[in-house]
Parts: C-alpha cells; sequence; structure tokens
C-alpha cells in the first residue's frame, strides 16, 4: 500500500502544464476554424433575410387576395388595394397608367393587347423571359421597365402629373392610381391639401412591413383586367422586393 501511494504521488509530479508551443498550436486551429465559419455564417444569415423576404411577400399576396374578394362582394367587381377599378392597371410597361375600360371600339382586343404589353414588360423585370436571370432587375438601383409602386410608402414628391419618386430607394409611384386619392383643390383659407390614403394599411393594421435587407423594399404592380359583362377577365398583381426583384417576387391572379 505505501508503495502504491507513492507511486501516484510521483505520477502526480510529474504531470506537466501545456509548453508554449502547444497553446500557440492550439490558437492558430482556433482562429484557422473561425476564419472558415464566418462566411458561413454570413451566408446562413443572407438566407434568413431572404426567407423573411419571401413570407413577408406572401403576407402582402394573401391580404391582396382577401382584400380582392372583399370587393367583388361588396363593389361587383375585385379589385386589388389602390386599384380604381379593376380594368386599371396600377403601372405600366411605360410611364402611367391605362384604363382598358374607355369603351374603345376595339373592345377585348385593345385591352388584352395593352395588358399582354404590361406583363410582358414584368417577367422582364423579374428575369424570367430574358436570357438569363441576371438581365432582369436584380439589383435595387438598376434600370427596369415597369413603373412599380411602393406597397407602404407614401413619402415622395409629386409632379404636376401625378407621379413621383419614392425616398426609399426611387421607385416611382403615381398617387393617381390610388382609389382614394383626392387632388389639391382651392385656395386661400378653403384651400383643400392633397390626400393620399394608401388601402395597404389597413389591410396590415398601420403595420409596414420592411425588407431585412439594406436595400430592400417592397413594391407591386397590377396588370389590368379587361372585357365587359361576361366576357371579362381579371386583374393580376405582381409583389416583389427591390433587393432583387428577380429572386424575391411572387404574383396573384384570381
Amino acid at each position: 500500500m505505501k508503495h502504491l501511494i507513492k507511486t501516484i504521488i510521483r505520477n502526480v509530479r510529474s504531470v506537466k502544464g501545456n509548453s508554449l508551443a502547444e497553446f500557440a498550436t492550439t490558437t492558430a486551429l482556433m482562429a484557422t476554424l473561425a476564419a472558415t465559419a464566418a462566411p458561413k455564417l454570413s451566408e446562413m444569415s443572407e438566407g434568413a433575410k431572404g426567407e423573411k423576404s419571401r413570407n413577408e411577400i406572401d403576407k402582402i399576396i394573401k391580404q391582396a387576395g382577401q382584400f380582392y374578394q372583399d370587393t367583388a362582394d361588396n363593389e361587383g367587381r375585385g379589385r386589388f388595394p389602390n386599384q380604381k377599378k379593376f380594368d386599371v392597371s396600377i403601372g405600366s410597361a411605360g410611364t402611367g397608367n391605362y384604363d382598358n375600360g374607355d369603351g374603345s371600339a376595339n373592345g377585348l382586343t385593345a385591352d388584352i393587347t395593352a395588358s399582354d404589353a404590361h406583363e410582358t414588360a414584368i417577367l422582364k423585370d423579374l428575369g424570367i423571359t430574358t436570357s438569363t436571370p441576371t438581365d432582369g432587375w436584380d439589383r435595387y438601383n438598376e434600370a427596369h421597365l415597369v413603373e412599380w409602386q411602393s406597397v407602404f410608402s407614401t413619402s415622395f414628391t409629386t409632379t404636376a402629373n401625378g407621379t413621383g419618386v419614392d425616398a426609399a430607394g426611387g421607385i416611382k409611384i403615381a398617387q393617381n392610381y390610388n382609389a382614394n386619392y383626392v387632388a389639391a383643390s382651392g385656395s386661400g383659407a378653403t384651400a383643400v391639401a392633397a390626400q393620399n390614403v394608401n388601402e395597404w394599411d389597413a389591410l396590415f393594421g398601420d403595420e409596414v412591413l420592411e425588407s431585412k435587407f439594406q436595400d430592400g423594399h417592397y413594391v407591386y404592380t397590377v396588370v389590368a383586367g379587361g372585357g365587359t359583362g361576361s366576357d371579362v377577365y381579371p386583374p393580376t398583381i405582381y409583389v416583389a422586393d427591390i433587393e432583387s426583384a428577380v429572386d424575391f417576387n411572387n404574383v396573384l391572379m384570381p
């Protein structure tokens, strides 16, 4: 027993701490692991932002669909938020909107032509009908074909024809697309300021959905419906995040 105790004591005394070289090696390994993991963590963060953006766009689309059903019941024909009527667009392939309910002699054929031109431009912005997706609107500050409108923002300056540029990213929007827009009128003590009630606000309880991307912002455009009587087709809404409209978008056609 005495010999065993001496052996244990001798072994305990012989245990040595880590040398400086071992410590340096361990530190170097930890630094390498950290450097390797950082890009992966960054990718995970960007992936989470992208998933959040897609979820928010889905929420916008869902509310748009509900609004369409409500207006179909209450107004006789469904429309999307801020549409004047189902056959009036929000945005176009050029500047301003177009009205398929103008009663032109060409009727349904003219309506379809106008709607098709708008949708063709949208699909190019989304990189769907381009030779490569990168030819679409895949960066917020790139030129794009369609006059998209901000979903939530009302901070913009207007020009004489009611169009403006949104302060949150240079997205062109137009007050006169809004069904509740009332132009300024009168002068002096009787002057009435312009009012622009965004119908999206009530749908989200005045909550503003903000993209998690630094340059992100939610925008939409509506391809006008057309026709009359029983020979009609509904409008179509497209929603995108301008961080990359090519990667983050959704569509609803009732």
